[in-house]
């Protein structure tokens, strides 16, 4: 095992530890709320489980490491133009993008006041020009924009889970109708569902069979990137290519990132 995993799995332990220790601070079940243990500030729905995690000594960090491996749509879309969101959350991947995707316009829907209510708890930038926070029902949201974005990130999840309205077969098309020509959908998924197969057909369904699984290290969330109408799988040497240059100005290590991308590629081809 290489000291990156035996790292990756130590601060997985480490986080699992914080949250079975950290104190609930609301008593109304499914409603969203804020701990803090270590040094690391969470959003809860329950004490069971945690949505989002934010270093506070350093909050543009993405802490969890699904959050990291669902930044692997940039070795498809080094510049994206646009990029929506379904699920705000604490912000993790919102405060990522807006500060290392400086030309990028970006827009959260987000359907509870109360998850929009603590963004500043999570550092969340301000709304402007570029950067935009919406209260909405990420499904209608998506049947019904213009905006056509480069990138569409699904992570909306409710204290149940995936909500069931952000997991059919319409919703999918409505997302791949909603992206522009050669867009990327990035969808986090729990690999424990009873259904995430059926999830991952009707993504590949809408689709047409472009898309690809990326596995985060010691998690269970699988990160889905489908792509719209282009040529799928894309040359090794173009992700290659997308990583170097990604290297120059992110904090990530793109070049893991990329290895792992052209490995769960190669495996898709064989099986």
């Amino acid at each position: 095992m290489s000291f990156d995993n035996v790292k990756n799995i130590a601060r997985a332990m480490h986080q699992q530890i914080n949250r079975m220790l950290a104190t609930e601070s609301t008593s109304e079940s499914g409603k969203p709320y804020v701990s803090e243990r270590g040094g690391v500030l969470a959003l809860n729905f329950d004490a069971m489980s945690v949505q989002s995690e934010m270093y506070l000594d350093n909050p543009d960090e993405l802490v969890l490491a699904y959050t990291r491996a669902l930044m692997s749509f940039l070795l498809l879309k080094p510049a994206p133009k646009r990029i929506a969101m379904i699920g705000l959350g604490g912000g993790s991947i919102a405060k990522y993008c807006y500060r290392y995707l400086p030309a990028t316009e970006i827009i959260v829907v987000e359907i509870s006041a109360a998850v929009i209510a603590l963004r500043n708890e999570f550092a969340i930038p301000a709304d402007d020009g570029r950067f935009q926070v919406v209260l909405n029902d990420g499904m209608l949201w998506v049947a019904d924009t213009t905006f056509q974005p480069d990138v569409l990130i699904l992570d909306g999840f409710e204290a149940g889970g995936l909500p069931q309205a952000l997991s059919t077969q319409g919703f999918y098309d409505d997302c791949y109708a909603a992206l522009a020509e050669g867009g990327i959908l990035a969808v986090n998924l729990w690999g424990g569902y009873p259904h995430y197969e059926d999830y991952l057909a009707r993504i590949d369904k809408s689709f047409a069979g472009r898309i690809v699984v990326v596995e985060p290290d010691a998690s269970v969330n699988r990160i889905v990137l489908a792509v719209k109408n282009s040529i799928f799988p894309p040359p090794v040497s173009l992700i290659r290519q997308h990583a170097n240059v990604l290297s120059l100005t992110h904090p990530l290590n793109f070049q893991t990132k990329c290895r792992k991308l052209i490995n769960a590629l190669s495996e898709q081809r064989k099986s």
